[in-house]
């Protein structure tokens, strides 16, 4: 696993990382703002043709677009990031989608879970996100075309475009490349 936009303050025990996630950081890309940021930080593998990826994790929401989860990345403008977001006042299950412009969708999680398991699978060019609130029953987000490049790189990311950062956890990473 290695970093991108490594965060000021982080520790990895078995298969649990937890960061502190520093202020005023994202990744967006023009729709509606107007502006491209690209330095939330992000921990990953590299991962080859088809593959399935979760995390569960938990995060101390605080500040508006607060979040964290999975992200699948080719490049700074080619790029999927799902998971929490915190958006007025409560989590929302959120998938960004982004090809040189971001495009993204909420979902409303009405009792502000302690944690959730974020799923990703990749076929071909075409992504599915998944949410669950006990790691076992999951729920489609979104499906959409992603990238037809063979690899990806597959891991944790977290936010605070807004805030002061918080604290996040991740267990249980798992990516596995399935074949044909």
């Amino acid at each position: 696993m290695e970093w991108l936009n490594e965060p000021t303050e982080w520790r990895e025990d078995d298969d649990r990382l937890t960061l502190s996630v520093d202020p005023e950081t994202d990744c967006w890309r023009v729709t509606a703002h107007d502006f491209v940021q690209d330095d939330a930080p992000f921990y990953y593998r590299e991962v080859a043709g088809d593959f399935t990826a979760r995390v569960t994790v938990t995060g101390a929401y605080a500040d508006q677009y607060d979040q964290a989860g999975l992200m699948v990345r080719e490049d700074e403008s080619t790029w999927l990031k799902t998971g929490i977001e915190y958006v007025e006042g409560s989590q929302q299950a959120s998938t960004v989608l982004t090809r040189e412009f971001s495009d993204w969708s909420v979902s409303p999680l009405d009792d502000d879970p302690e944690s959730v398991s974020v799923r990703v699978e990749r076929t071909g060019e075409t992504v599915e996100t998944f949410i669950s609130r006990d790691g076992e029953s999951f729920r489609m987000l979104r499906q959409g075309y992603l990238t037809d490049a063979e690899t990806l790189s597959v891991g944790m990311m977290a936010a605070a475009p807004t805030g002061e950062g918080f604290e996040v956890t991740f267990e249980d990473f798992r990516s596995s490349e399935r074949r044909g």
